[in-house]
């Protein structure tokens, strides 16, 4: 007996249903990406503004790449790639898999077009198609069926993070625009900040500063943190164990614009005390004088956004902090960063659920009403104070997969709860993001936190 999803057969084995809604999830993933390039001109595509920056076109074909690599090399016996150069310009950092281009040289690869790399994608989407159709007609040893949709669905997690990396490396090329182009109006210069809203674009009026945050208090003792097992989660967010916290509050909600900009005019910049040495070093090297993005403007800041410049908002929260600003706000504030498994631990039950990619404003937004804690997803990722490294017991995964991330496990601190950029399928409460302590590109913030005792 057959099912039949979308034109392709599935065999009903212990397989089939699984395999019915990882088709259904392929597809839909695979277009929001493309929904994401098309406010995009081919030219805005190419572009290449700093290192740690990828083009459009380069995210667009390589997460193509990591599904013929992984996925249609391996399982479809007959797959023929549409280019066999491809692989060395769209490999990233699989030293397994091959050699690569030069990272910060993707800007240079005006070839193939980005006509081409939707031909390219288009060639992988049929490769897997066919994959599908041949699992059902044939499926072969049950390992060997889940070990591919295991693959697919690893897939299709790497394609949702380029998806967010698509959106923070567009914003930084904007930003370098002289004419501050809007991602949402096609490369249209901006004339004041708007979100999409469900019945079009909606103004967004400034509004009065926040009221102080209020602490939320835990009482710690042993938990279990890391993820169970029994769904998709990658190697990094486990094993699951136990640790030991000490009682602690956290803030109820993000540190917001205005609470930084009373940072910056107390002279939190001028002030070595509240900094790391290595930050310290940072503000003096590269000339920190206010977050990444925002702009002195007679005796105000203003701060480009993806619809072009606007005003500071005081109640939303500050974003694109480094780790070091971050730290240096919280010691300023009398207050500290949280642990990730103090993070974890409070948000623990609660829903995915926030300003996440879905909602369309691609920017943070003030704390809604309530009470407890607000913001634990979406609008920021979280810095904490805990630096990348593996847990108890920690294996990464066999082949060239396994470089995904354990050889990152060094000089990066963890940040959680996803952001106005990260889809929301993407995220588990287990999810454990990671950057260097200098990175500002990416949609980062801070909740503060505090001991007890």
């Amino acid at each position: 007996m057959m099912e039949v999803d979308g034109g392709v057969r599935l065999a009903l084995d212990p397989s089939s249903g699984r395999a019915a809604a990882l088709l259904r999830r392929y597809r839909a993933v695979r277009a929001f990406t493309e929904e994401r390039a098309s406010l995009l001109a081919a030219e805005d595509q190419v572009v290449q503004s700093m290192p740690d920056v990828s083009p459009t076109k380069w995210h667009r074909a390589h997460t193509s790449w990591f599904f013929e690599t992984f996925v249609l090399e391996p399982f479809l016996d007959d797959y023929t790639p549409i280019d066999p150069g491809y692989a060395y310009l769209f490999n990233s950092y699989y030293h397994g898999a091959g050699e690569r281009h030069c990272r910060d040289q993707r800007g240079y690869i005006s070839r193939p077009t980005v006509r081409e790399v939707g031909l390219y994608r288009a060639h992988v989407d049929r490769g897997i198609e066919a994959l599908f159709e041949r699992l059902a007609a044939t499926p072969g040893p049950e390992a060997r069926v889940r070990e591919a949709l295991d693959r697919i669905e690893l897939g299709l997690h790497h394609e949702q993070q380029h998806q967010e990396l698509l959106i923070t490396d567009i914003k930084h090329v904007f930003s370098v625009n002289p004419l501050r182009p809007s991602y949402h109006a096609r490369g249209a210069p901006s004339r004041g900040w708007s979100i999409r809203g469900e019945s079009g674009v909606l103004d967004v009026p400034s509004s009065p500063e926040p009221v102080s945050p209020r602490w939320i208090e835990f009482e710690g003792g042993l938990v279990e943190v890391g993820h169970p097992g029994g769904a998709f989660h990658f190697d990094n967010e486990g094993p699951r164990h136990r640790v030991h916290l000490e009682p602690f509050a956290l803030a109820d909600r993000l540190v917001t614009c205005g609470e930084y900009r009373a940072f910056i005019e107390d002279g939190g910049y001028r002030r070595p005390e509240l900094w790391m040495s290595e930050g310290w070093a940072a503000v003096s090297r590269l000339g920190w004088t206010e977050p990444f993005y925002w702009e002195r403007e007679g005796g105000d800041f203003r701060l480009f956004t993806l619809d072009g410049m606007r005003a500071i908002d005081p109640v939303e929260p500050v974003a694109h902090l480094s780790w070091f600003e971050a730290d240096a706000f919280a010691r300023w504030a009398g207050a500290r960063l949280p642990t990730e498994f103090e993070w974890e631990s409070a948000a623990s039950g609660r829903p995915v659920e926030g300003n996440l990619a879905e909602s369309g404003a691609l920017h943070p937004r003030p704390a809604s009403d309530g009470e407890g804690l607000r913001q634990l997803f979406g609008d920021l990722w979280e810095w904490t104070r805990s630096s990348y490294g593996p847990y108890p017991g920690f294996r990464p995964w066999e082949g060239a997969v396994g470089e995904y991330n354990g050889k990152f496990m060094c000089n990066q601190f963890v940040l959680r709860g996803g952001s106005c950029a990260t889809p929301a399928s993407h995220l588990r409460v287990t999810y454990r993001n990671f950057f260097p302590p200098e990175s500002t590109w990416q949609f980062t913030g801070v909740r503060l936190a505090r001991d007890l005792r």
